[in-house]
């Protein structure tokens, strides 16, 4: 379910602002309203479906309606180019098939309950999620290629579809959590703090891989093929590290690991700084896999320990805090378009730094 679904995101996500742009016309501020729109909508509603998932054993019922919520979603945008219409199925339909990702983290983490091999099956899912995206996109591409966006979004509700099924045919409900204690003021005092260290590391990371291709090609005199040739090495090499990563927090503090992945981009920002050739970039793309691998695969686990007893909100925060930092990325590529690309790594390393900081601030709240 989780590499159909992956696919389905990564054929879906990456295209839409050139489908808003070629099929809908839609001017820059449109195009950026909508994108902002829909990912609060989304935030705002993977938020109460997760607090909801906590309370009732409804998690395989909500994979069903995530997965069903995407192929409808997909079927409008496949026949309908109305700005409106597809704004409004997008904040509501397209918003309860966002939640699907988290509910699917917080199913493997109820699943295992406390079984100490957890943070690797929760990697090797996040790994499988990285490998559907090296699938999804290039295959994105082609179906637009071939026959257009109605192809496109008609085979993504089709993947969406399949993962729907697979949940209502092999996935068995697994009863309600125990309740616990409201937690202390300095307990969610600390899932606070991470939350806004998250958002900081990931805001450095979306907005460095967004710099990638312009500041190859404009900074460096490289080419367009040059700049994917960089971004498909960073991938590549999460896939196994994301593994090695969760095999670590199996025997070791989820929280070092997190720091670790935090200091690691510090290093990896300063020594972008310092790039002057394309090789040197595409070398540097090690740390980032490293940051990658570390702050993403790991940080899943790391919040569901936040609150055990409420992994479907715990996951929602994890992926809301990458939401939120996607939101924040676009508007400082733009600044880094006036001052020149090499400044988004300037901005990507304060971003690092203060994201440690507050990592530190959190582990040291109980």
């Amino acid at each position: 379910m989780t590499l159909l679904s992956g696919i389905a995101y990564a054929l879906a996500g990456p295209f839409l602002s050139l489908f808003l742009v070629t099929e809908l016309n839609a001017q820059p501020f449109a195009v950026g309203a909508f994108l902002f729109g829909t990912q609060l909508a989304a935030i705002i509603v993977s938020t109460l479906i997760g607090r909801f998932s906590d309370t009732r054993d409804v998690r395989k019922q909500l994979l069903i309606i995530g997965g069903t919520a995407g192929a409808i979603s997909c079927t409008v945008f496949a026949f309908s180019r109305s700005y409106w219409a597809l704004l409004i199925v997008f904040v509501t339909v397209g918003a309860v098939s966002g939640s699907q990702m988290p509910q699917m983290f917080a199913y493997a983490r109820q699943s295992l309950d406390r079984d100490p091999q957890a943070p690797l099956a929760i990697s090797g899912l996040r790994t499988i999620f990285s490998i559907a995206w090296v699938i999804g996109t290039p295959l994105a591409a082609f179906l637009i290629a071939a026959s257009g966006f109605t192809l496109l979004y008609a085979v993504s509700a089709v993947v969406y579809l399949g993962g729907a099924l697979i949940a209502a045919s092999w996935l068995r409900p697994l009863g309600t959590i125990a309740p616990v204690e409201r937690e202390s003021a300095p307990a969610r005092g600390k899932i606070a703090v991470a939350a806004i260290a998250f958002v900081l590391v990931q805001a450095a990371t979306s907005l460095g891989v967004l710099a990638v291709p312009l500041y190859v090609t404009a900074e460096l005199g490289g080419s367009a093929g040059d700049a994917g040739l960089v971004l498909s090495l960073c991938a590549l090499l999460e896939i196994p590290l994301m593994i090695w990563f969760g095999w670590l927090a199996t025997r070791g503090d989820h929280g070092k690991l997190v720091l670790a992945g935090a200091s690691t981009a510090i290093g990896y920002y300063v020594l972008m700084l310092w790039t002057t050739e394309v090789w040197q970039v595409a070398a540097a793309q090690a740390l980032n896999a490293v940051v990658i691998s570390a702050v993403m695969g790991v940080g899943i686990t790391y919040f569901q320990d936040l609150a055990p007893d409420r992994p479907g909100a715990a996951t929602t925060l994890y992926t809301n805090t990458a939401k939120v930092s996607a939101m924040l990325a676009g508007p400082l590529l733009g600044l880094a378009q006036h001052l020149g690309y090499r400044s988004a790594y300037a901005m990507g390393l304060g971003l690092s730094v203060i994201g440690l900081a507050f990592l530190v601030a959190a582990r040291r709240l109980h």
